[in-house]
């Protein structure tokens, strides 16, 4: 077993407009250097397009076909203040959940030991019936909706280090006590919400905060203080990964100083937690990162841990 790196060409075709930062060129940037001969012997798999009934088994299914009523001819329809689409981005939008399920099969299956999923758009502000924060669809989610539906299992864990809390993921789990979110994020920032009072109907959320110009030693206390200890105690049979790399120090979105051997070592730490819970599977799904070189330095990082397992 080995690492399977799953993607598609649609999900570059997402267009939210011109001088977006959730831009065609951040999948363009990783693809790249996954090209490198280090990353030869991944195993790599296309997105499938997803059934749009599996996106309205999470989603408000007047939302989901609100969303694709939408899609424009030609430029750019405003979804949201912040949350564009353009006349590829249904497709993409299937790609990305449909990649999460190869991804989900890949290692429930016992084929490969864990996944990255290099999609776009991003999901996880997506609530609901509500697209925001670049997202329309929670990938992460309806993986793990995916997962307990297909493969019969019960407890789904997903650990967000994206700088933004994941409000659209806290707001799918927050009242089933089978799942478990888990996000460290700076705070206070986008979107206002993961806030640590926050605990869900069974204590199946776990909210982190970091301080702005949080870098190494924070991020290691708030893992092993409360990530590894929160995860170990739900003991998923799954763990998702909501994996944004905009906490990177040079990230302008956001004011959290990580480095890309914050993102190995994070890596390393849930890879232990697999280990121990849920027979080392893990899908890691692209979240946020918004500065080019920092994004592909993060990913590689990421990926070089998830292939020493």
């Amino acid at each position: 077993m080995a690492t399977v790196v799953v993607t598609h060409r649609a999900c570059i075709d997402h267009d939210p407009g011109p001088g977006h930062p959730e831009q065609p060129d951040r999948l363009r940037v990783i693809q790249r250097v996954l090209e490198a001969e280090e990353f030869m012997f991944l195993h790599r798999e296309e997105a499938t397009r997803a059934d749009i009934d599996l996106i309205k088994r999470v989603h408000d299914p007047a939302y989901v076909d609100r969303i694709f009523s939408r899609l424009p001819e030609s430029g750019q329809v405003s979804i949201d203040g912040d949350t564009y689409v353009s006349s590829a981005s249904g497709e993409a939008a299937l790609r990305a959940v449909g990649g999460c399920c190869v991804g989900v099969d890949a290692v429930m299956e016992g084929h490969e030991r864990n996944a990255f999923v290099g999609v776009r758009p991003p999901g996880h502000h997506a609530e609901y019936d509500r697209a925001m924060g670049f997202c329309l669809f929670n990938n992460a989610a309806i993986a793990a909706r995916y997962a307990r539906d297909r493969y019969g299992i019960k407890r789904v864990a997903v650990m967000d280090f994206d700088v933004h809390h994941g409000n659209g993921t806290q707001d799918l789990f927050c009242h089933d006590p089978d799942l478990f979110y888990c996000s460290t994020h700076q705070w206070p920032l986008y979107p206002g919400t993961g806030d640590p009072a926050d605990r869900g109907c069974a204590n199946n959320i776990l909210n982190v905060p970091l301080n702005s110009g949080a870098a190494t030693a924070e991020l290691q206390a708030a893992f092993q203080n409360y990530v590894i200890p929160g995860l170990t105690g739900f003991n998923p049979e799954l763990l998702i990964i909501s994996a944004g790399f905009d906490a990177h120090r040079n990230d302008p979105l956001a004011g959290l100083c990580l480095v890309e051997s914050d993102f190995f070592w994070m890596t390393e730490q849930l890879l232990a937690v697999a280990r121990q819970c849920c027979e080392n599977r893990v899908v890691s799904i692209l979240e946020g990162g918004y500065d080019l070189p920092s994004l592909a330095s993060s990913v590689v990082a990421h990926v070089r841990a998830l292939m020493i397992g």
